[in-house]
C-alpha cells in the first residue's frame, strides 16, 4: 500500500467525521445548505480529495473511490435527517407562535352599525321593490325647469314662495326635493311605471331642532291607464302597514302645485297624530310637459323626509342629532 493511499483515506476518513459534527450541531436550513456545498458541492472539498487519485496507481484507484462513495453516502443521510429535524423544528416554533392563548382576555373589534337614515332608507327600498317599484335617482345640481317648471311651478305661481332655494351663480340651483327625478324619467320612458326615488334634498331654511338645511327625501310614484286615488291610499296602506305595522292611517285635503287632488297622509303614533308624507294624483298640467296624453294616462305621486321618519321612529328630539356624528347617540341604533 502506497504512502499516498493510506493518506487519501486518512483525509476522507477525517472529512466524513468533521463534517457528520457539523451537520449535527447545525441550527438553520441556510446554514445545512451552506455545508452541504462546502463538503459535497462540485469545488467541495470531497471533490477537492478525489482530485489525489491521479498520483495513484490504478490498482489502488478503486479502493479510494469506493470509500469516497460510501462517505458521500453517509454525509447525505446526514444531510437528510437534520434537514427533516430542523424542518419539524421550524414548523413546532410556528405553531408555538401562532398558538392561541385562551386564558389572556380578548380583543374587542368593534362593529359598525346603520346610520337611522340609511336604515329608514333601506328599509323603504326593500319594500317598494317588494311591490315592484324601480329605483331611480337624479342630479342635486338641478336647472329651473326641472325643479320647478316642469313640476307645475310657473315663474309666478305662488307656491314658489314657499321654497327658499340656493341658486348657484350660471342659474341652477340645489334641487329643493326629490321630484325632478319624476320629471327626468317620465321623459325617458313610456307608461306604465312605478318608481321610486331617493336623494339628498337643499333648501335656505334655518338650522334648528326640527329644519335642516340638507336633507333626505323618497317619493314614489306611478303612471298607467285607468290609475285612481284607490291605488294611491291602498299603495300608501301597505306601504305604512310595512313600515310601522297595522296602525290608524287618516288623509286630509292638502294643495301641491304637481298633484290634484293633493292630500297629507297622518297616523297615529303612541296616542298622537303626526304627518308623514304628501300625495296626490300627478297633476296633468305635469303629464303635459313629459308627452304623456292626459286623456290616456293618470297617476299618482307621493314624498315624505326621511329624517322626519327617522325622529318618529326612534324617538330623536332634534333633528340636529342625525348630523352630529356623536358616536355616543349613534351606538344607540
Amino acid at each position: 500500500m502506497t504512502s499516498q493511499l493510506t493518506d487519501l483515506e486518512t483525509q476522507l476518513t477525517a472529512l466524513e467525521a468533521t463534517a457528520a459534527d457539523a451537520i449535527a450541531t447545525t441550527t438553520t436550513l441556510d446554514e445545512l445548505n451552506q455545508l452541504r456545498v462546502s463538503y459535497l458541492g462540485k469545488k467541495g472539498q470531497l471533490s477537492k480529495i478525489l482530485g489525489g487519485m491521479g498520483k495513484l496507481p490504478a490498482a489502488e484507484r478503486p479502493r479510494i473511490g469506493a470509500l469516497a462513495n460510501t462517505v458521500k453516502e453517509t454525509l447525505q443521510r446526514h444531510l437528510e435527517a437534520r434537514k427533516a429535524a430542523l424542518e419539524a423544528a421550524q414548523i413546532d416554533a410556528q405553531l408555538e407562535a401562532e398558538t392561541i392563548d385562551v386564558s389572556m382576555p380578548g380583543v374587542f373589534i368593534p362593529q359598525g352599525r346603520v346610520h337611522p337614515i340609511n336604515g329608514i332608507i333601506d328599509r323603504i327600498t326593500e319594500i317598494f321593490i317588494g311591490l315592484g317599484y324601480t329605483v331611480a335617482e337624479g342630479p342635486e345640481v338641478e336647472t329651473d325647469y326641472y325643479n320647478f317648471e316642469a313640476l307645475n311651478f310657473l315663474p309666478d305661481h305662488p307656491a314658489r314662495d314657499m321654497q327658499d332655494t340656493l341658486y348657484l351663480d350660471n342659474g341652477d340651483l340645489m334641487r329643493t326635493h326629490t321630484s325632478n327625478i319624476q320629471i327626468r324619467y317620465m321623459e325617458d320612458h313610456a307608461p306604465p311605471m312605478r318608481v321610486l326615488a331617493t336623494g339628498r334634498c337643499y333648501r335656505r331654511d334655518t338650522v334648528d331642532a326640527t329644519h335642516a338645511a340638507v336633507f333626505h327625501q323618497i317619493e314614489f310614484f306611478a303612471v298607467d291607464r285607468g290609475i285612481t286615488f284607490s291605488d294611491l291610499k291602498g299603495t300608501i296602506k301597505v306601504f305604512i302597514e310595512a313600515l310601522y305595522g297595522d296602525i290608524p292611517i287618516r288623509f286630509r285635503p292638502s294643495f301641491f302645485p304637481f298633484t290634484e287632488p293633493s292630500a297629507e297622509v297622518d297616523v297615529k303614533w303612541q296616542g298622537k297624530w303626526l304627518e308623514v308624507l304628501g300625495c296626490g294624483m300627478i297633476d296633468p298640467n305635469v303629464l303635459e310637459a313629459v308627452g304623456y296624453d292626459p286623456e290616456v294616462y293618470s297617476g299618482f305621486a307621493a314624498g315624505l323626509g326621511v329624517e322626519r321618519l327617522a325622529m318618529v321612529q326612534h324617538q330623536i328630539d332634534d333633528i340636529r342629532r342625525l348630523y352630529a356624528s356623536d358616536l355616543r347617540f349613534l351606538r344607540q341604533f
